[in-house]
């Protein structure tokens, strides 16, 4: 356990941080499944939702660190080529 106040603090955050960025993989994960649950049944008007959901998803949780900016950026490539 920490021993002093600044410690103390630094583990509330990481919790809550911790559970902030869990939830949001969970939640890239569920659109990454939705997506490709869509390219695989050929429906090309779920693709046309689910891939520029799923790619915005990808930009904001590269952005606040959730998700590696690379990992982001290939994973959109895919969704990219996916819908052309």
């Amino acid at each position: 356990m920490a021993n002093t106040s600044s410690a103390l603090k630094a583990a509330r955050q990481t919790e809550r941080r911790t559970l902030r960025n869990k939830a949001e993989k969970t939640r890239l994960k569920t659109l990454r499944k939705q997506f490709n649950a869509a390219v695989a049944a050929d429906d090309k008007e779920a693709v046309k939702q689910a891939g520029p959901a799923f790619a915005s998803a990808m930009d904001k949780a590269s952005k606040t660190g959730v998700v590696h900016k690379n990992a982001a950026a290939r994973t959109k490539s895919h969704v990219a080529k996916a819908l052309a």
